[in-house]
């Protein structure tokens, strides 16, 4: 898709991110207002390996994801990749953004000299696993959730 563009996202860009969130169902309870989420980007700049990246076309947010690089002390010191929060837009899915985003997060992580990088899905969303099953991710051991209140 030639007119796609990723790049890292700004707080001009929170509130279609809040939209893209809200209606992939990554937000199951009150999510951030636009303008809430715009003052939480300056929490980003205190990890120094933490970002949020928007697939752009043309004037319209239609992709996101985050991606954190990890040090280890484990793999001999080795980086890892998390991708979180990848959402596309319901009007744009089946156009090949979702699969730049996730060929995007894989380019970050080979530069940063990650030797993996890794997602969790909610085990309600088959079709987004379908989707990481189909541009090559694997399924790796299990995704376990302690919910802290």
């Amino acid at each position: 898709m030639a007119d796609l563009l990723i790049r890292q996202a700004t707080t001009t860009d929170a509130s279609e991110i809040v939209a893209l969130y809200q209606s992939a169902g990554i937000e199951s309870g009150q999510s951030f207002t636009a303008e809430e989420a715009r003052a939480h980007f300056a929490v980003f700049s205190r990890y120094p390996s933490y970002r949020v990246f928007v697939a752009v076309l043309g004037e319209e947010v239609a992709g996101t994801y985050a991606l954190l690089i990890m040090d280890n002390l484990a793999k001999r010191g080795r980086r890892s990749g998390i991708v979180e929060d990848v959402a596309v837009s319901a009007r744009h899915q089946r156009e090949g953004i979702g699969q730049a985003l996730m060929e995007h997060a894989r380019e970050r992580c080979r530069e940063a000299g990650c030797y993996k990088f890794v997602l969790s899905s909610g085990i309600s969303r088959k079709a987004a696993h379908a989707f990481y099953q189909s541009i090559g991710l694997k399924k790796h051991g299990f995704s376990f959730l302690a919910e802290i209140d």
